[in-house]
């Protein structure tokens, strides 16, 4: 779940998400490439997942009117890995019929650009692990048409907030749940906190 400054349930008015295509072309909303019980989401039917596993549809009907990151999964080291990115077009569709402000990430960055071919009003925004070259990173967000870039919380520092924010880029951090660096990122000047503890966030953010 994602906590920001505005108050909601638990304290966050966003909430942070992943989605995964299965066997039959249906979105699955689910971390993992695979089931608990060692099953690939891509290899089953929507059919056959557990009612654990919602689908991208009904889990943004479920937070409306909340704000929804949606990270597309599509990771060359998983087994569901698309070059061609076909997970996107029904992705788009889906986010097309909401009304609740959203934002689709991704750390395969040719997967955002797939969505960006497909619905250029989409939002997006790059995912990051390693930031050895900021500056390079941020072009390329730019570049690429991002609106906001999503970086590794311990690659976050003032300096690159700095930079984010002279770029035009909105800066959101992910995954933190110390109180102490929630503290140390707000007064950064971070626009959005990634967190498993919004209550927390919220506690802190609110001072």
């Amino acid at each position: 779940m994602a906590a920001f400054r505005a108050a909601g349930p638990l304290g966050a008015n966003w909430v942070e998400l992943d989605v995964r295509r299965t066997a039959d072309g249906a979105l699955a909303v689910h971390h993992d490439a695979h089931l608990p019980d060692g099953r690939a989401i891509v290899d089953l039917v929507a059919a056959d997942l557990p009612a654990s596993v919602p689908s991208l549809a009904d889990a943004l009907e479920a937070c409306a009117p909340l704000g929804v990151n949606v990270e597309i999964k599509n990771s060359p080291n998983d087994v569901d890995f698309d070059a061609d990115a076909a997970v996107v077009e029904p992705v788009v569709a889906v986010i097309a019929a909401c009304s609740q402000p959203i934002i689709v990430s991704s750390f395969h960055w040719p997967t955002l650009d797939r969505v960006r071919a497909v619905d250029p009003a989409v939002a997006r925004a790059g995912l990051t692990f390693d930031l050895s070259d900021p500056a390079r990173t941020i072009e390329r967000a730019i570049a690429a048409g991002h609106v906001a870039l999503h970086p590794f919380d311990a690659t976050v520092t003032h300096e690159l907030v700095e930079l984010v924010h002279g770029a035009g880029l909105t800066l959101n951090v992910w995954t933190v749940d110390d109180p102490a660096r929630i503290e140390e990122l707000a007064e950064m000047g971070v626009d959005g906190i990634v967190t498993n503890v919004p209550d927390v966030a919220a506690r802190v953010l609110r001072g």
